[in-house]
């Protein structure tokens, strides 16, 4: 499988390529500064180029199978989210290519409550503005049910750090996952080994759905 990676020089973009590679996929990094992946293997396709431009979203995937987004702005930029979706959807609106959004967990519902995380009393200030810029990412790829890119979102759990890759995690769609003691998380390993699993055998059809332990 040839597979599009934007963000490819963020902490889960590199982690994704870690992966694509393992299983034997040909990959194409994109980023917007492409001299980040300079260390990238010699085998990996770089390419520089901005998720926020429909044109090249669409040269970047051209070939492609499956692009996968993990585009992640900074502080303060949090606004690009929702419009890197749309671009997203525009630039392959016509290549029939599958898309693979990584996206956030604010809007997933603890377990036992009617509101989702990020209206939860207790939710950081600080994460607020990335948290709402999600919920727009994620209703612009629900308002495009019925249009011609096969899109899935996927949410992390509520922590999401670098750590072990296992292998071993649960699915679900729009609640956390929490454990026994309440906790929600997943590591960057595992995240990218549930979006290649996906990415091999899709079960997620213009849907969102979440990853944790």
């Amino acid at each position: 499988m040839r597979i599009t990676v934007f963000g490819a020089s963020g902490d889960v973009g590199s982690r994704v390529i870690d992966e694509a590679l393992r299983r034997g996929h040909r990959v194409v990094a994109v980023a917007r500064n492409a001299e980040r992946l300079n260390t990238l293997p010699s085998e990996v396709e770089v390419r520089r180029g901005n998720a926020a431009r429909p044109e090249d979203v669409a040269a970047a995937s051209a070939g492609s199978d499956l692009v996968i987004s993990a585009t992640r702005p900074v502080p303060g930029r949090e606004h690009e989210l929702p419009e890197v979706a749309q671009a997203l959807l525009e630039g392959l609106a016509h290549s029939g290519t599958r898309l693979l959004v990584v996206g956030g967990a604010g809007s997933l519902t603890p377990p036992g409550a009617e509101l989702p995380l990020n209206q939860q009393p207790d939710f950081p200030a600080e994460l607020l503005p990335i948290a709402e810029a999600c919920d727009k990412q994620l209703t612009v790829f629900r308002a495009a049910q019925s249009g011609p890119v096969a899109w899935t979102y996927v949410s992390p759990s509520a922590l999401l750090e670098p750590g072990e890759r296992t292998g071993v995690f649960r699915l679900g769609k729009d609640e956390l996952l929490t454990d026994d003691e309440g906790n929600s998380s997943i590591s960057m390993e595992d995240l990218a080994v549930a979006l290649l699993d996906e990415a091999e055998t899709p079960r997620h059809h213009r849907t969102r759905f979440t990853v944790g332990y």
